[in-house]
């Protein structure tokens, strides 16, 4: 086999058999498919799809181009992932506080994709810390911890790690094919016992109808549960941020607010109690969902999950005093400019693709692969749907490099942000359970 026959193949709108998806896959773990290729053949799942069968096949290639992880400890392995919007923060706070409920999380995440912030990138703005770890000191951690965030290893779907990094920069997101792969190939070969997935639905997902997120939902449940995983998903709303802070320091100083008992964001705690249920129930943990979220309230707001969050970091390489000292631990960006709406009303509509853009164009995100990020900039005290603003009360907070940067992103927030005479309609947090 060759990737120019694969790619032949899906550009006729033809899916390959199983053995040359996993040839392919293989291929992108040890190199025989060049990065032209990689794009090329994501541009043609784009564009043509794989289909039920091919997806499985897939996401099991992907899987199976590395190592799949067993684990020995005395609790039920499991984990959570958003398929990607902004201001979601959430990781950050469940894995701690599932760890104090007895699971053990090691959560494999991923960097900034397209418009949306990623969990690397933000846990990777607490100074020395590197989510770069060897498969032992992963088991170490979480043996000793209850929960790491760490970057897929180069033995963990290796094939994955490949195609992502070119579906960033080559406009090939928003596939239901490449998403499910993606997410399911590094989530299966962690070796859970239990996933809960937050399907994001709306201006600042990638999904943005209800109908696709509802199919993307549909197919990473049932391609899990076949895999033999326990899945189940929340689709919820990213019509705004989840948070009102978009950039990578700005939403960890959402999180440790929530994990210090200081400006507690109740949407941001919320969700995480809601996500957390579902695992703890799966994994035997809690007795049914509203057992199952009193308990992660209860590990967030006794301040257990932060020091399971501080021993987390300190592991990871950051500060071993951050959770006592996070103010002064975080950077800061040298300009912060406030936007004022033209006229006062109420916040009616966001553009939520638009403003994630340029919090990437204020350097909080990545143009081309491999490119450093500024983890200082971003929006903060962004404004919610419903609110009112006047010429004393802004739109949202710019935090800049430089001044050009925030005249450049001024521009953007105020073309993305709708001020109108009229209150909108709030959407829900979530709008749907999937099993």
């Amino acid at each position: 086999m060759d990737a120019r026959s694969v790619i032949a193949e899906l550009r006729a709108g033809r899916v390959p058999d199983r053995g040359a998806l996993v040839w392919f896959a293989n291929g992108l773990a040890n190199g025989a498919v060049s990065d032209a290729q990689a794009g090329a053949f994501a541009m043609a799942v784009c564009l043509n799809g794989l289909g039920e069968v091919g997806r499985v096949a897939l996401t099991m290639a992907m899987r199976d181009s590395g190592d799949v992880l067993t684990w020995d400890v005395s609790g039920p392995v499991l984990d959570k992932h958003s398929t990607g919007g902004i201001g979601d923060c959430v990781s950050l706070l469940l894995a701690p506080a599932l760890a104090v409920c007895g699971a053990y999380v090691p959560m494999i995440s991923g960097r900034g994709l397209g418009h949306t912030g990623g969990t690397l990138d933000k846990l990777e703005a607490i100074p020395g810390l590197k989510t770069e770890v060897t498969e032992d000191r992963l088991r170490a951690i979480v043996g000793d911890i209850g929960c790491a965030i760490v970057s897929a290893s180069g033995q963990i779907a290796p094939a994955d790690k490949r195609l992502y990094a070119v579906r960033d920069v080559t406009a090939t997101v928003e596939s239901i094919d490449l998403i499910t792969a993606s997410i399911l190939s590094k989530k299966l070969a962690a070796g859970l016992q239990g996933l809960v997935l937050d399907v994001k639905v709306g201006s600042g997902a990638f999904m943005t109808t209800m109908t696709e997120a509802v199919a993307l939902a549909e197919s990473l449940v049932d391609t899990a549960n076949g895999a033999g995983c326990p899945t189940t998903a929340l689709i919820t709303d990213m019509n705004q941020p989840l948070v009102m802070a978009m950039g990578n320091a700005l939403e960890v100083i959402e999180v440790m607010e929530a994990l210090t008992g200081g400006a507690v964001d109740p949407v941001l705690c919320d969700l995480t109690a809601d996500l957390g249920a579902e695992l703890l129930v799966s994994g035997g943990l809690a007795e049914d969902l509203a057992k199952g979220a009193a308990m992660i309230h209860r590990a967030i707001d006794s301040g257990q999950a932060a020091e399971r969050f501080g021993r987390m970091v300190a592991a990871l390489g950051g500060p071993a005093d951050f959770v006592n000292c996070w103010r002064d631990r975080l950077p800061a960006a040298p300009v912060t400019r406030d936007v004022f709406a033209g006229r006062p009303g109420i916040v009616t509509a966001m553009d939520g693709r638009a403003l994630g853009m340029a919090v990437v164009h204020l350097g909080g995100g990545r143009l081309v692969g491999g490119a450093r990020i500024d983890p200082s900039v971003g929006f903060s005290d962004v404004r919610p749907l419903g609110e009112a603003v006047d010429a004393k009360t802004p739109l949202l907070r710019i935090h800049a490099a430089t001044k050009e940067a925030a005249d450049q992103a001024e521009q953007a927030v105020r073309a993305a942000i709708t001020v109108g005479p009229d209150h909108p309609d709030i959407p829900p947090t979530v709008y749907q359970r999937i099993t």
